[in-house]
């Protein structure tokens, strides 16, 4: 009898090992033929930084492309760790659920019929690395359930520690994981995990700390949107079912729906994927969710689906579906790899193609020197990736977002330089190239003296100001100086002037338009230098709340958003 078991084990084994080989192969290719998703690039920028933090994310991602990339330069190369990485994790999984007598034919067809395992079998973004150290996680948590062992315990530290290092959604692994298992508390290697996870999580905690905490602002708060939007809800909930799989993903949430726990293992499973789900649904509340953020719940997904199948009755219909529901995913491979009438008709399919034509557009241009693209990561990203140069740059102005290109030396390398302006409407009062590329047409001027102050904070010693309809109010800025060299807001023999502005605004709409006097022109400031300004705002003339942003800018760029945003309230 025993022999039977070893012998239907090693032939599932062999069916597992043959579904993984094909896995590869296939990611391999599609990673070879497929061009980048304009964040993948942005992370490559990362890998050429190599740092124990960035603006968006920890640092993992950069690390993951930096191996690959060290080899040989070409989407293959960046993918590479991401292929390799995560059909090992699909092996370390069977070995998990091998557990519960799950089927190999199950096993191969279920997850072949996950939409987001296929996104990121080659997609490399934090994403990537998060489901490696997560189902290592789970692997060696399940051992340390069975054995309290002090080495099972230092790898599951690690595992923990390499899924923080790669996402911050990892923190969501801890949480439900102690909400299953609180007697987890009660064992005394439980603290040694936490305690090697902090030791190992303390660069980049002290990296988050010297640059004042820029992921935290941004994901917390500089992110949320004006109001809540229902499509932020209904939008994430489809979404979350396509992720599942585009025809059976409704069924996936209907069984583990049905699912009861038989054991510790399986209750944290439980509380994981539908403690994800709900976070983040709940997070719709104030900000568009992407659908692969969940990705961290689709593991105990996954493994829930296939423990409960194992011991319930499958529906005939379940098979074929899955079959037809596997076609579409290879379609939906294929429209990525080869360019039809269909993928060029979806947005974000079709930005999977013609970037290096559009690249060497620019390029033939712009020639060897800088490129800057107003608000937008992606482009110059893009650009620098398949130029294969550090060459693009991505001005943020008031109207965007901060990036990690606010934090990056590439900025300080441009001023005083001749530079390449792209942007793709043409710029008022001015002439322009106009580039007709395999993205469109976008349009190009020369800046013979480049100028820009990304880096100069403004504060304000309140975050909220209350005034009187009409009046000036005097206030007293702070302006620092982050560079690690002397600045001046000198206009003399300059092409481009500095100024300091205050806008006033309501909603979208500019209420004011504010300059700082001349003396403002006279300040000159050492490396980390911070100086009082005095500025007389003039408040609006009507009742409301109104937000104000001071801006020091050049022409012709919009001017970054020197200060934070400070509410006003005029009565």
């Amino acid at each position: 009898m025993a022999e039977t078991v070893d012998q239907h084990q090693t032939s599932s084994d062999k069916v597992v090992r043959y579904f993984l080989l094909v896995w590869a192969l296939l990611n391999f290719l599609q990673s070879y033929f497929t061009q980048l998703h304009p964040d993948e690039a942005y992370y490559w920028m990362y890998s050429r930084f190599l740092d124990w933090g960035y603006f968006d994310h920890p640092p993992m991602v950069a690390l993951f492309i930096r191996v690959g990339n060290s080899l040989f330069h070409n989407e293959l190369s960046l993918r590479l760790l991401t292929v390799l990485s995560g059909t090992f994790s699909w092996w370390v999984l069977w070995q998990i659920l091998k557990k519960y007598q799950v089927e190999a034919k199950w096993f191969v067809l279920i997850i072949s019929s996950i939409s987001i395992f296929h996104i990121f079998g080659f997609t490399t973004t934090p994403d990537a690395p998060l489901f490696f150290f997560g189902t290592l996680f789970y692997f060696f948590y399940q051992q340390y359930l069975e054995k309290d062992r002090f080495g099972t315990a230092f790898l599951l530290s690690l595992a923990l520690a390499g899924a923080l290092y790669s996402k911050y959604h990892a923190i969501l692994l801890v949480v439900f994981t102690l909400m299953a298992n609180p007697k987890l508390f009660r064992r005394k290697s439980f603290w040694l995990v936490a305690a090697f996870t902090l030791i190992l999580f303390l660069p980049h905690i002290f990296w988050q700390v010297n640059h004042d905490f820029p992921s935290i602002k941004y994901h917390l708060v500089e992110r949320e949107a004006d109001h809540y939007q229902f499509q932020f809800t209904y939008l994430f909930l489809i979404g979350q079912l396509f992720m599942a799989g585009p025809l059976v993903g409704w069924f996936w949430f209907y069984r583990i729906s049905r699912f009861r726990a038989t054991d510790i293992f399986t209750r944290t499973l439980l509380f994981n994927f539908v403690g994800t789900i709900i976070f983040f649904l709940l997070n719709t509340l104030k900000v568009a969710v992407q659908p692969h953020w969940t990705l961290i719940g689709f593991l105990p997904m996954v493994m829930l689906v296939l423990i409960s199948l194992q011991h319930q009755h499958k529906p005939k219909w379940l098979q074929p579906v899955l079959f037809l529901n596997l076609f579409l995913l290879l379609l939906m491979r294929l429209g990525l790899m080869v360019k039809n009438p269909v993928s060029m008709k979806i947005g974000v399919v079709k930005s999977y193609f013609g970037n290096p034509e559009w690249a060497n557009s620019i390029q033939q241009k712009a020639g060897n020197a800088y490129v800057i693209f107003p608000d937008n990561f992606q482009n110059p990203s893009w650009y620098s990736y398949y130029t294969n140069s550090l060459k693009g740059f991505s001005y943020d102005s008031r109207f965007y977002r901060r990036t990690q290109f606010d934090i990056w030396p590439i900025e300080d390398s441009l001023q005083q330089k001749r530079i390449y302006f792209v942007t793709d409407e043409p710029l008022k009062n001015t002439a322009s190239d106009k580039l007709n590329t395999a993205k469109g047409v976008f349009y190009g001027q020369w800046i013979a003296q480049m100028r820009s102050y990304q880096k100069m904070l403004v504060e304000v010693d309140s975050a909220q100001i209350k005034s009187l309809v009409g009046k000036t109010v005097p206030l007293q800025l702070k302006i620092k100086n982050t560079y690690p060299k002397t600045v001046s807001f000198s206009n003399h023999g300059q092409q481009l002037p500095v100024v300091l502005r205050a806008y006033v605004m309501q909603g979208d709409s500019m209420i004011s338009n504010q300059m700082a006097g001349l003396s403002f022109n006279q300040l000159q400031f050492k490396p980390g230098e911070t100086k009082t300004y005095p500025f007389n705002l003039k408040m609006p003339v009507k009742k409301g709340a109104y937000t104000l942003l001071f801006s020091i800018k050049s022409p012709p760029f919009a001017g970054p958003r020197s200060s934070k945003i400070i509410n006003l309230n005029i009565q």
